[in-house]
């Protein structure tokens, strides 16, 4: 299945149907009258978080969605039909936008979350509803309201425990299909990955979520390369694994680089906590990995480490200390919701 995870789509919601204006008239009936039905609501549009899915492919084929329309009401007091709602069934976390692509409507991140995009219209009142002692046999009916329409914009943002970042041909599918089921392309040429992988890591009797990144390069921020386009994917992740290339001369340039687009891009992905991991250390000699981490001390605030992604070396190493920030991050996150829970509440 093809990755798609930015989509522009139209919706509109159900116009309202229309009043009836009909009379009760029978021959062996003492009481006629007005009794011309309402018309039904239309339609709404809502947007669902559903399970199984992990793109927005789907949207590529329909772009148009559309409520039904309420049905008109009849005589003998008979009231329209509500119109079909109409749902959108996206992936956890997906974003919607407005047209312009900045004022956020919703955020979905777990499965079931469900959100009214669009009202529909409110039906027409029958000649019924006008009836009174100075009134009684209006011959007027109101038309349904209409309902309303718009373009938005959906985007993904892959939820993961971890995030593994780097230069092109740093390693990073290699990295994941070691340490996962996933099995991402994997070449010697840069831009092998187009979009991100997903794989689920189990390790200690324990399971997280890590994500390949593709495409940072310099000037990604600025739309070079791939261009920030899936730096987006890296702002739920709870810590990123920055892979640097252990075989390139410059490994300083390569840590720069990657260190300055995520500040440059913002969202708070330059405050998350890094594992540095120096990798491909099987191509390189012992004192060219000492020479190497040398240089790359000085730069690291965070863990600095060394792995072998191809033979599995230190591997273990760096996925128990990913485990060990995402604990560290749940305990802060519980320590928070104590707080909140232990304050008094105020009206």
């Amino acid at each position: 299945m093809k990755f798609l995870d930015e989509a522009k789509v139209y919706i509109r919601s159900g116009n309202g149907g229309a009043g009836a204006v009909a009379f009760r008239r029978e021959k062996y009936v003492e009481f006629g009258g007005p009794n011309g039905g309402d018309g039904g609501k239309g339609g709404d549009v809502y947007v669902e978080c559903a399970d199984g899915l992990n793109t927005l492919i789907d949207f590529r084929y329909q772009q148009h969605f559309r409520a039904g329309t309420g049905i008109h009401g009849m005589g003998s007091d008979r009231s329209g039909a509500k119109g079909a709602d109409v749902t959108l069934r996206v992936p956890v976390g997906t974003q919607v936008f407005e047209e312009d692509g900045e004022t956020l409507i919703a955020d979905l991140t777990y499965v079931g979350q469900c959100i009214k995009l669009l009202e529909g219209g409110n039906g027409g009142f029958g000649n019924a509803h006008f009836k009174s002692p100075t009134n009684q046999a209006p011959r007027h009916a109101n038309p349904g309201l209409p309902g309303e329409e718009k373009a938005i914009w959906l985007r993904l943002k892959l939820i993961a425990d971890a995030g593994l970042v780097g230069l092109p041909n740093a390693g990073k599918s290699t990295f994941l299909s070691a340490v996962s089921a996933a099995r991402p392309k994997i070449a010697d040429y840069p831009f092998t990955t187009l979009h991100p992988n997903l794989g689920v890591v189990r390790i200690g009797g324990r399971d997280f979520v890590l994500a390949d990144i593709p495409g940072i390069i310099e000037g990604a921020h600025e739309g070079h390369g791939l261009g920030d386009h899936f730096l987006g994917h890296v702002e739920r992740c709870g810590v990123l694994v920055h892979l640097i290339d252990g075989t390139q001369e410059d490994v300083a340039a390569a840590y720069t680089t990657i260190r300055d687009e995520l500040v440059a891009y913002g969202h708070g992905l330059a405050e998350k906590h890094e594992l540095t991991v120096l990798n491909k250390i099987d191509a390189l000699t012992d004192d060219e990995v000492k020479d190497k981490l040398k240089v790359l001390k000085p730069l690291v605030t965070g863990e600095l480490m060394q792995a072998s992604a191809a033979t599995n070396t230190n591997v273990d190493q760096v996925l128990f200390a990913v485990l060990k920030v995402l604990d560290k991050n749940r305990a802060e996150r519980d320590e928070v919701e104590k707080i909140k829970e232990a304050e008094p509440w105020r009206p």
